[in-house]
């Protein structure tokens, strides 16, 4: 395990952005949450939102909730918990603006993007449902329950929204999308952490996403290293996760996985990619990688595998 690490480390070194080697430090070597928070507010604008390309496959440097959303889930991974804290202050802020919110859902996809270097699941087009689901609406209304304000205009809007995204989760059956379905799992998780019983039935929402968790992951283990499939890193990361015992045999498998298909350079294969910016995609792989060799260390960490 500590070649794994120390490849690992070496990829960051040399090729990771300031951010992703401050997340690497705060996780691995004791570095500081200061320092992840600063690189990290340099994705933030004025209105509070996230852009730049935080989230690597979209390089519009204008907020946007798939990029805001992309900065929670830096938040939560260091335990930025301080609701008076001017980055979340700030979040909140762009939420309540109205800004690329129909009423219903927040836009995971932004016309502003065309502009700009993107993947082609990102690109705007007239004929497109841009609000199809609740990805990242979940997440971002559980963001909202977990750090606004209970007595505010925002916090009453994001309970709104986190019943109207369970009450049509329940009316469907299992969903397909796994983006969709880790949006789900963190409002649950927001709310949990809130105390917001009285807002969703947690333990209904918990036994259904039990049951969703298995059956997204993608059994199939051949198909993982050339494939986008859905790995149970995907959704829990720790044994301690509800979602382990219905899924240890896979979970502990993915440990495996992880060791067994570390490349040479330290980091692991990009099932995905975009043809229309070949320049601007040689940086986002690299970017990528980064983020998965986090991720990837980070689950081994808490199967106490490193």
């Amino acid at each position: 395990m500590s070649e794994v690490f120390q490849k690992a480390k070496a990829f960051i070194y040399k090729n990771a952005r300031p951010l992703d080697l401050f997340r690497w430090q705060y996780h691995f070597e004791g570095g500081s949450k200061d320092a992840v928070i600063n690189a990290l507010a340099y994705y933030q604008n004025e209105d509070g939102g996230f852009g730049h390309g935080l989230e690597p496959d979209a390089w519009n440097p204008k907020s946007s909730p798939m990029q805001t959303w992309a900065a929670t889930e830096i938040i939560r991974e260091i335990d930025l918990s301080d609701c008076s804290h001017s980055m979340i202050k700030g979040i909140l802020r762009y939420l309540s603006s109205g800004k690329h919110f129909n009423g219903e859902y927040w836009h995971n996809i932004i016309p502003s993007n065309n502009d700009y270097p993107h993947a082609p699941w990102w690109h705007a087009s007239s004929n497109q449902k841009w609000h199809d689901d609740y990805n990242p609406t979940a997440c971002l209304a559980g963001f909202i329950i977990r750090h606004a304000d209970k007595n505010s205009t925002l916090y009453n809007l994001g309970c709104r929204i986190a019943k109207e995204a369970v009450s049509t989760y329940f009316k469907h059956g299992l969903l397909d999308n796994m983006h969709t379905v880790s949006c789900y799992i963190r409002l649950m998780q927001y709310a949990q952490e809130a105390g917001a019983n009285d807002v969703l039935d947690l333990d209904a929402l918990r036994s259904k996403l039990i049951e969703q968790v298995s059956y997204s992951i993608t059994k199939d283990t051949s198909r993982w290293n050339r494939s986008y499939v859905c790995k149970p890193s995907q959704f829990f990361s720790s044994p301690e996760s509800v979602f382990y015992p219905s899924n240890k045999e896979t979970a502990e498998f993915e440990c495996e996985f992880i060791v067994n298909t570390q490349l040479e350079d330290g980091s692991w294969n990009i099932t995905w990619q975009w043809d229309a910016y070949p320049e601007e995609w040689a940086v986002a792989k690299n970017w990528w990688k980064s983020q998965i060799i986090i991720g990837n260390l980070l689950y081994l960490k808490e199967f106490k595998r490193i």
